[in-house]
């Protein structure tokens, strides 16, 4: 009976730090959205309130980790449960990361609306088609975190390669801006800041999805092809 009641407890706290990286997943949502809002409306008041969110963020990120250590100390995980948690450390920290990308979208609009607004004169379609794109993936990974679901994950890292596809031709026109007007370098490569800075929200979903793999089949599929990670879960 004793032993019955210590795992209840643990599935308790497990549950509860589980529900706590979806709370770290839904602010960092929000302040993606204020991001996306900023660059596309080149709004000063949405740039602050991503720029406001990150120190909640941050305090989050500090809060789950104290608490994954505590767990790891007192029940002492072992297989799956360990797997879970270490996964949820590196999502965690996967998270604030994104959150990272979203304040420098936001610093950077604020930095082109205190210059001249320049980089508004230059198409910038692609990018927020990437930008939703990279929004809907984390969306995507955080449901599929949260019901631990491998097949959304894998379709997750076919999908970022359209992300990385998209950022690559947002590249190669800049540059074709560049060559052909000298004028319109420095804000090419704000947009190109930009770019970077939505490419890599991309791979940190990506890293998510790679994680809930981890947890359920005990394989580490980073840096694998696509045909050796479906291998995994089958």
């Amino acid at each position: 009976m004793p032993d019955k009641h210590l795992s209840t407890q643990f599935d308790s706290e497990l549950n509860g730090v589980s529900s706590r990286v979806m709370e770290l997943g839904g602010l960092v949502e929000s302040q993606l959205r204020f991001a996306m809002h900023a660059l596309e409306q080149f709004s000063q008041e949405s740039a602050q309130k991503v720029v406001e969110i990150e120190i909640q963020v941050n305090a989050m990120e500090v809060d789950i980790d104290r608490e994954l250590s505590s767990i790891i100390a007192r029940r002492q995980p072992t297989a799956r449960d360990l797997r879970l948690l270490m996964a949820i450390s590196k999502t965690t920290a996967n998270l604030e990361r994104v959150g990272d990308e979203a304040a420098k979208i936001a610093r950077m609009v604020q930095s082109i609306i205190e210059k001249s607004g320049s980089v508004r004169a230059l198409p910038s379609s692609e990018l927020r088609m990437a930008s939703d794109l990279a929004a809907g993936l984390l969306r995507k990974a955080l449901d599929a975190f949260a019901r631990l679901d491998t097949a959304a994950a894998v379709s997750i890292l076919k999908e970022d390669d359209q992300i990385d596809a998209e950022f690559d031709g947002f590249v190669r026109k800049l540059i074709t801006y560049m060559m052909e007007d000298p004028r319109t370098i420095s804000a090419s490569l704000d947009l190109l800041f930009l770019a970077k800075a939505i490419e890599r929200i991309g791979d940190h979903a990506k890293n998510i999805a790679e994680f809930i793999i981890y947890v359920v089949k005990g394989a580490d599929v980073r840096h694998s092809s696509m045909e050796a990670i479906e291998s995994a879960i089958k």
